[in-house]
């Protein structure tokens, strides 16, 4: 499941085409790296990947004052497929990412051990640390969260189901 194809092609199926300065614009607009594992400046080269697989295509230049000339693309019938499938497994599928902290622990050498108490003190300390960055992250995201209340204040609520994962908030 890729964050990036996901973004990508459901920005251009809801904008229509688009060149690659505003499709970065849109991120930034929604502040997508406070909330997913895209980076910004991936945005292009990903872009002419999806073209090259036929999910995107061409659709025209402009070229504005002296500024360089911009290539538009539009998502194909293709990428809509490939879309639908990336937006299921978002919704169905289940992430994380591992740590390397379980293999170096597996494969750790027995006279390496004396340090070990300080090197997991230490590790505590900055997991502590990067709990508590995602806890202020989570804080300053909060007000950006536009396209959820979009979705929560379009869907209607009753909380009538107490076994519904949709509830009033």
């Amino acid at each position: 499941m890729s964050s990036i194809r996901l973004f990508i092609l459901s920005s251009f199926d809801e904008l229509g085409p688009m060149h690659g300065h505003k499709l970065r614009l849109e991120a930034d607009s929604k502040r997508v790296p406070l909330w997913t594992d895209i980076s910004v400046g991936a945005v292009y080269g990903a872009m002419k990947r999806l073209a090259a697989e036929g999910l995107l295509r061409e659709a025209g230049q402009e070229k504005q004052g002296n500024r360089p000339t911009r290539q538009f693309y539009e998502i194909t019938d293709e990428g809509r497929q490939a879309l639908a499938e990336l937006r299921e497994q978002g919704l169905t599928e289940i992430w994380f990412k591992y740590d390397p902290f379980d293999l170096a622990l597996t494969k750790a050498k027995p006279t390496g051990l004396d340090a070990f108490t300080a090197l997991l003190s230490d590790r505590l300390s900055r997991l502590t640390a990067l709990l508590e960055e995602r806890r202020d992250m989570i804080a300053n995201t909060m007000p950006y969260l536009g396209v959820v209340e979009e979705w929560r204040c379009a869907t209607p609520c009753t909380g009538s189901n107490p076994r519904s994962p949709i509830s009033p908030i």
